[in-house]
């Protein structure tokens, strides 16, 4: 059905409010046709915040949607971005097939379920796990929901455990970095637990458990490891945080347990750094979470959680539900979500299999030592971290008199040229230390990196020329961790 314009009535959408705002300085509230795709009869503008009173023809909806998602950035050439922005063919062709599948309905996709648990039993004999057919866990969303499931988990945990011997609940606390993800800060928030970050320095880049004792008490529910902080990639050194709280455990008899944050590490270290101890070979780790649209290769959103033993996910959090003809466990913050990327996380796993992981996670690691190679060599920066561990680097700029530009008019002369390299302050104790950040994923090629880097000296090159410094309300960043 085509949407018509009757003059009284559907004046908004035929454009009349769009010819008063042009020279209003308002912005229009109606998305304009272009006279190519639109039929005889047919709106020439359709309201931008209300919706049209009749329909279009698909091939017209189709065409304004398309170009409005076309001024997109090229995922491409984001380098600020850890999520997956191709998969080969095959894969879009599972997807659309997938695309009406719903996860949580396990009663009538019992296949998409069954490749559920098979993935997640995958992933913990990948991490080490003592039985991996006695493990539990999950698919979610992405990371952030898989982490505050692992909040969740080491909450409760804690709790029973005080509920037993009469003890208080009131004030639980986490213990993480102060370069952690917010989602960890939204967890805290939403679910009344206190955070207590421990601040990241020059001399301690991560935590590493320095002073994890002064943060550690009765009221801890755990401690959070990162492997691969968002701000510049680096690895936690979940051992040595272990270690802290094994000592920690012989002064006061506390049993901290650790959740491995590996939302991008995860999916890197097990492939390319085979010999680190992260993993469930470390005793103290009782969950571990991942993203599957960043390192795992699959389109957003989808993540992991997996608990050490099946006995460590407290009982009291899965609901047994009756759905559609069936009952079945649920342990999720989400109810219906897309079956479609636990499938391709599966197709992924068979079509890779480790040693094509293995190619792929070190084929991005040598091209992010490449590019952090040749950032090293020139007057202006220095390296934060080099892209050893997860492929993830930043820099900073050296201090030299008379410099008329920073980081951020470098990140604004980069996004002149399609790349999107961000630039921001660290986190508290650190924010007057401002970086630059690269991340290098699947698809991004030497030849690429060599292209960045010539662009990348231009830009340099053009702010050295500057005879007068970039205004200061340029000074801002666009990014978000």
């Amino acid at each position: 059905m085509s949407a018509t314009c009757e003059p009284s009535e559907f004046h908004e959408a035929c454009g009349t409010k769009d010819d008063e705002a042009k020279g209003s300085g308002r912005l229009p509230d109606n998305v304009e046709i272009n006279p190519l795709f639109a039929r005889p009869k047919e709106a020439k503008a359709f309201p931008k915040f209300t919706m049209p009173r009749e329909g279009s023809l698909p091939e017209t909806a189709y065409q304004v949607v398309h170009d409005e998602a076309m001024l997109d950035g090229n995922a491409r050439l984001n380098l600020a971005t850890f999520v997956g922005t191709w998969m080969d063919d095959h894969a879009n062709r599972l997807y659309m097939e997938a695309a009406d599948k719903n996860m949580i309905d396990k009663d009538e996709y019992p296949k998409t379920a069954e490749v559920e648990s098979r993935c997640w039993h995958m992933l913990a004999d990948l991490w080490h796990a003592p039985d991996p057919m006695n493990t539990i866990g999950t698919s979610t969303i992405g990371s952030s929901e898989a982490c505050m499931l692992g909040g969740l988990a080491l909450k409760r945990r804690w709790k029973e455990a005080r509920e037993k011997v009469g003890l208080p609940t009131d004030k639980p606390n986490l213990v993480m970095s102060s370069a952690v993800q917010v989602c960890w800060e939204k967890f805290c928030n939403y679910f009344d637990v206190e955070p207590r970050y421990v601040p990241i320095s020059e001399d301690h880049k991560v935590l590493d458990g320095h002073d994890l004792d002064k943060y550690v008490d009765e009221n801890t529910i755990g401690v959070v490891a990162i492997m691969g902080v968002t701000y510049t990639g680096m690895y936690e050194p979940v051992e040595k945080i272990s270690e802290a709280l094994d000592r920690i455990e012989e002064r006061t008899g506390l049993d901290v347990r650790i959740h491995v944050d590996g939302a991008s590490g995860a999916m890197i270290a097990p492939f390319i750094q085979p010999d680190l101890a992260w993993d469930f070979r470390v005793k103290r780790v009782y969950s571990i979470s991942t993203s599957g649209h960043k390192y795992g290769l699959v389109y957003p959103g989808l993540g992991w959680v997996i608990w050490r033993e099946t006995a460590d996910l407290p009982e009291s959090l899965i609901f047994k539900v009756s759905y559609l003809g069936g009952e079945m466990p649920t342990f999720a913050l989400n109810f219906s979500r897309p079956g479609a990327q636990v499938l391709l996380q599966y197709y992924m796993f068979l079509r890779l299999g480790f040693e094509g992981y293995r190619r792929m996670q070190q084929t991005s690691h040598d091209v992010a030592k490449y590019l952090s190679g040749e950032i090293a060599k020139m007057d202006d920066f220095t390296l934060w971290n080099d892209g050893s561990d997860i492929p993830v680097f930043a820099w900073m700029l050296k201090d030299r008199a008379n410099r008329k530009w920073n980081l951020y008019d470098l990140q604004d002369r980069l996004r002149m040229k399609g790349w999107l390299v961000p630039a921001y302050p660290m986190p508290m104790n650190l924010t007057q230390v401002t970086v630059q950040r690269i991340v290098v994923r699947n698809g991004f090629s030497h030849d690429m990196a060599e292209a960045f880097i010539g662009d990348l000296k231009a830009c340099v090159k053009y702010l050295d020329g500057l005879r007068s410094p970039m205004p200061s309300e340029a000074h801002v960043s666009g990014f978000h961790h």
